[in-house]
């Protein structure tokens, strides 16, 4: 099992556009709900400025080793928001997980 930490990344574009009101109310409820999930850290929300690509927005964050990576996505408030939430108001979305290069 991986000992190293995880670097979780999603880019993603919502249903409600970008900068709307209700994107930014999606953006805070987010980050609220996933950053107080046992095992998250450093959670962060960005918002895309390149025009090289054309997702909208992103979420990061970290776990300590693929446990805690393991722990996150069979948490259940993690379930019930990516069934409640994510699924109902992402558009389009594209997942990364890294570790550190050795």
């Amino acid at each position: 099992m991986n000992s190293k930490p995880i670097k979780h990344m999603v880019v993603f574009n919502l249903h409600v556009g970008k900068d709307t009101p209700e994107a930014e109310q999606f953006l805070k409820d987010s980050a609220q709900e996933l950053a107080a999930i046992p095992g998250v850290e450093h959670f962060e929300v960005f918002r895309q400025v390149s025009a090289k690509t054309d997702y909208d927005y992103a979420f990061s964050m970290v776990f300590a080793n693929q446990a805690a990576y393991d722990a996150y996505n069979g948490h259940p408030v993690h379930m019930h928001y990516v069934a409640e939430r994510w699924v109902k108001e992402v558009s389009r979305f594209q997942e990364i997980d890294l570790t550190i290069f050795e």
